[in-house]
Formats: C-alpha cells, sequence, structure tokens
C-alpha cells in the first residue's frame, strides 16, 4: 500500500494533477481564486485558520464550562461555514509554500489525502453540532475534542512550525 501512495505522490507532482475523488482541486493559478496575489491567499488562510481557533476556544467555553447550547449556536454556524473545504481550499494554490506561509510543499504532492482532511474535519464539525443541538455536553465536548485533533493531526503533517 505505501508503494502505491508514493507512486501516486509521484504521478500527481510529476503530472500537475491534483483532482481528486471530492472534485475540488488545488487552484494551480491565482486567476483560480478570489485573490488578487498568492500572498492575500496565504495571508488569508493564516488569519482563517486562526480565527477558527478562536471560534474553538469559544465554542470551548459556551459547551464544556458553561453548557450552553443556545450561545454555541452561532459560533457553531460559523464553525461550519468557515472551516469547510469550499472555504478554505481555493487559498492553497499550488505551489504558495515556503518563505512567508506555513505550509509544507507535501500539501501539493499528496493533495487527495490533504483534501480528505477538510471532509474529515467537516464530518466532525457535524457531529459537534448535532451532540450541541441534543444538549448532550459529554458528547459535545467529546466532539470538540476530535474537531481540534483533526485540526492537529493535519497541521502536524502540512504546516511547519
Amino acid at each position: 500500500m505505501l508503494g502505491f501512495v508514493v507512486i501516486a505522490a509521484i504521478t500527481l507532482a510529476t503530472t500537475g494533477a491534483y483532482a481528486d475523488s471530492h472534485g475540488i482541486s488545488a487552484p494551480k493559478d491565482v486567476d483560480e481564486t478570489r485573490f488578487e496575489s498568492e500572498r492575500e491567499a496565504v495571508m488569508w488562510r493564516q488569519q482563517e485558520l486562526k480565527d477558527i481557533e478562536s471560534l474553538l476556544r469559544q465554542l470551548r467555553f459556551d459547551l464544556v464550562n458553561n453548557r450552553d447550547a443556545k450561545a454555541a449556536a452561532p459560533r457553531l454556524k460559523e464553525l461550519k461555514e468557515r472551516a469547510s473545504a469550499d472555504n478554505l481550499i481555493p487559498a492553497y494554490i499550488v505551489g504558495t509554500h515556503g518563505h512567508g506561509s506555513d505550509a509544507r510543499p507535501e500539501i501539493w504532492e499528496e493533495w487527495g489525502r490533504f483534501e480528505d482532511g477538510f471532509y474529515d474535519l467537516e464530518q466532525r464539525i457535524d457531529t459537534l453540532i448535532d451532540a450541541a443541538n441534543a444538549e448532550e455536553y459529554r458528547a459535545a465536548a467529546k466532539a470538540l475534542s476530535e474537531v481540534g485533533d483533526s485540526c492537529k493531526g493535519c497541521h502536524r503533517q502540512y504546516r511547519y512550525d
């Protein structure tokens, strides 16, 4: 299996094919995005990820400390929108790594796996929302931790610290 992954990564890297089963490919050029420049895309994604991290801290306060699903509801909605693949992937223009970016080049070499991480995150967020809506605070706390684990796992693999 590992041999297949290595061959697939080499094939993707050498052919420039960045699409996968989800149908969202890495933008190859800034003209394929809503951004004016690659630098703007990098700065936007860095800020967006910091804002998502802040939302998670606020949700921990709402759901774990205060056990208040009503207060968490608007933040959960915002988290679902901001942490979605549709929102974040356009900021990962091929080659926007290196100086000024925390991104590792492996993102584009392993695009399918990287993209799958966003869909995993979306599923974990849905689980969190379901638990919060049901006011199941233990399940919400567990789901919140799993959302954080999803973020950390991707960062360990694809971000320079």
